[in-house]
């Protein structure tokens, strides 16, 4: 009797991608996850699911990071199966592609499974049980980054997760493509996007963010960066914010989840 074959779960994306596209994620990852990889006793093994209908995403994610570990291997999983082959040309050391989806059929728990602009398409009732899902699949110390992005990378908002659950809110973007924060509303996860309406967290958090923006206009003269950070300063006063300046300089801040966990 052959093997019963087992289906990928999920649906299949547009698999719209461009190079660099992800690269504020990647960096925050390799950054901010980096010492978690290092302590890992076994090469750290990371997952980038549903990378679209080419590998740049993949082969980014796995230099970036082993800038933070030189140990890290990586899965590329795709539930189309011509995109799976269309990557095989692609695989190096440390680099593979698997036919798959939210069950990540990969032979070990992981420590990184990054799923950007994936659950986009989804309702937001089915979010919390595939987050429920990937965090099953993560190592104790694992991580799980969801979130979405624009066409070329220059905004972005993601959650990030361990194997409890989701942990923090990061928004990330270009400040010179930035008229105020709340332009990132647009780029809000699919946990999120729904609740940016008077009476939710994540609508009272970009509110206080563009007031802090405006009261920051003066420093304005001295750059869209230095605008960014003195904003950021203000927010902390309200907001319990998990990052500091050296992040902030980048052109991120980060939330507790606590704060933007949707109501009810």
């Amino acid at each position: 009797m052959a093997p019963r074959t087992t289906r990928p779960v999920g649906t299949p994306t547009r698999g719209t991608t461009n190079p660099n596209r992800l690269r504020r994620m990647d960096r925050w990852i390799a950054a901010v996850h980096g010492p978690a990889l290092r302590r890992s006793p076994a090469p750290p093994l990371a997952v980038d699911l549903g990378y679209g209908a080419a590998p740049w995403t993949a082969v980014e994610l796995l230099a970036r990071l082993r800038t933070a570990d030189p140990r890290t291997r990586l899965y590329g999983i795709e539930i189309e199966p011509a995109r799976v082959e269309a990557a095989r040309p692609y695989e190096h050391e440390g680099l593979s592609f698997l036919h798959g989806g939210f069950e990540v059929p990969v032979p070990s728990r992981v420590a990184l499974v990054r799923a950007a602009n994936v659950l986009r398409q989804y309702d937001e009732e089915q979010v919390a049980a595939v987050w429920e899902r990937l965090c099953g699949r993560l190592a104790p110390d694992g991580l799980l980054v969801e979130g979405t992005c624009d066409e070329i990378g220059r905004r972005h908002v993601w959650v990030a997760l361990g194997p409890e659950g989701p942990r923090t809110v990061t928004f990330a973007t270009r400040l010179g493509s930035l008229d105020r924060p709340s332009d990132l509303a647009e780029r809000l996860p699919k946990a999120l996007i729904h609740r940016n309406v008077p009476g939710e967290p994540v609508h009272a958090f970009l509110r206080d963010f563009d007031r802090a923006w405006a009261a920051a206009a003066p420093y304005a003269s001295l750059g869209a960066r230095q605008r960014w950070i003195r904003s950021v300063r203000d927010l902390a006063a309200d907001w319990p914010l998990t990052d500091g300046p050296r992040r902030w300089r980048q052109g991120e801040v980060t939330v507790g989840w606590g704060a933007l966990a949707p109501r009810g």
